[in-house]
């Protein structure tokens, strides 16, 4: 148990048992729409992909899952977005008003907040923001859903649940078989699920700092002004890309109106950077528009939120350090503040490591396959950033392949969460160093 006490192995370990016990519920016949035992693989895939808020799925959610089973996929993106260590210090405070030592740590891993005194605050806004969003945007598409759609209410009620629940926690499951095409021209739903999709990635210590501080821009933390800087960069970036790749593409933007083109282009810029969701047919996109993927997918979102890959904030760490030596300069700089030297290491090693693992699941995965290289690409990335888009092979893959991704999709969500405390938490003092070379780079 001594193992499990530290903070890092105790948000995977906990991540593990939820994947575990996900799986074990899954595979109940209740949770079949056909009353019959699941196999252990799809069970499994769902859970990861559920628990690590991906959205990746070798079944179709809304035909394959009974309403128990797509409850219990629902309550794992929950548990996956809302923080297995969040939702445990959040209980501590709710029963003893107050928060031990060794609980602040374990729930620092997974906000990631500077300061012990902060972590309170920040349990709380998650809660609040977490029910708050949700239950707005689920009034929001549930009366969309009713009023332009020929549903019961409890259908609208339950498809605006299920959504927004999914878009909060950047999860990107649906009910539908085609996600979101068939909304592609109703920004009256495209928009709460992006709002919602966008509150939930930005990250808690970004909407902590806006909360504290929000008439007083010059006093937000770094961290703040990097994620919102980089995360408005990215959606443009997005944005513009798709509607320059596919304005002809008479299969995707090509035969929509001239409105409709950018809300599915915003929608899609929105949503790649780790909800899932798609308006457009994904395999029909040019091959432009799947390298664009790849950065969006890769990048993902903002620490402690719950968006996936190696986060904006790392990259946009990355893009400072070199631009200072750019200009000669020896300190990372943005907004009259430096980069610590600690922060820019922690940057370096998180997107090395994240372009190894993408690297050697591509290479493993096209082993075993003859499917295209840049679909392949496509899997591994979004699998990685806990992502969930898809050109439609992730059912077609052999066994092996689909648990390489559930793989990612674990180490997508937990890596990175678990590889940055390790280094804060293992670093030593050296009582010695040693004499400095420059070996020649370049």
């Amino acid at each position: 148990m001594r193992f499990l006490l530290h903070p890092a192995r105790a948000v995977a370990f906990g991540f593990l048992v939820a994947i575990l016990a996900g799986t074990l519920l899954l595979m109940l016949p209740v949770s079949h729409a056909t009353a019959e035992s699941g196999s252990l693989l799809v069970s499994f895939f769902t859970a990861v992909s559920a628990v690590c808020v991906t959205g990746l799925v070798i079944v179709d959610t809304g035909t394959y899952w009974s309403m128990f089973g797509q409850v219990i996929i629902l309550f794992l993106c929950q548990i996956g977005g809302f923080g297995m260590m969040t939702a445990a210090t959040l209980l501590g405070l709710m029963v003893n008003r107050s928060l031990r030592l060794r609980t602040k740590l374990v729930t620092q891993v997974e906000t990631h907040s500077l300061g012990l005194g902060d972590i309170g605050s920040v349990a709380k806004l998650v809660f609040v923001v977490t029910v708050v969003v949700e239950v707005i945007t689920a009034v929001f598409l549930t009366t969309r859903f009713y009023a332009a759609y020929p549903m019961s209410f409890a259908e609208a009620a339950w498809n605006g649940v299920f959504h927004a629940i999914s878009a909060f926690n950047n999860a990107g499951f649906s009910i539908y078989p085609d996600s979101l095409m068939r909304f592609a021209v109703d920004p009256l739903i495209l928009l709460p699920i992006m709002v919602a999709i966008m509150v939930g990635g930005i990250g808690f210590p970004v909407l902590h700092d806006l909360r504290m501080k929000i008439r007083d821009p010059r006093h937000w933390s770094l961290h703040t002004k990097l994620t919102l800087l980089g995360t408005g960069v990215l959606l443009l970036v997005g944005f513009l890309g798709l509607l320059a790749f596919e304005w002809h593409n008479e299969q995707t933007l090509g035969a929509l109106s001239f409105m409709d083109k950018l809300w599915s282009a915003a929608f899609m810029s929105v949503s790649a950077r780790t909800a899932g969701f798609n308006a457009l047919d994904i395999g029909l996109l040019n091959h432009e528009s799947w390298a664009l993927h790849y950065l969006l997918m890769f990048i993902g979102g903002g620490s402690a939120g719950t968006a996936g890959g190696v986060k904006v904030g790392t990259v946009v760490i990355l893009v400072l350090i070199v631009i200072a030596e750019i200009r000669g300069l020896n300190d990372s700089e943005a907004f009259g503040r430096r980069v610590g030297p600690q922060a820019q290491r922690q940057a370096v090693t998180v997107l090395v490591l994240g372009s190894a693992l993408v690297v050697t699941a591509t290479v493993m995965i096209l082993r075993m396959t003859d499917l295209p290289t840049d679909q392949v690409i496509f899997e591994v990335v979004s699998a990685f950033g806990t992502v969930g888009l898809s050109t439609g092979i992730t059912a077609d893959l052999p066994s092996e392949a689909q648990v390489i991704l559930a793989a990612l999709m674990y180490f997508g969500r937990v890596g990175t969460i678990t590889l940055a405390t390790s280094i804060v938490l293992s670093k030593r003092r050296m009582p010695y160093r040693y004499a400095e070379e420059h070996p020649i780079v370049g």
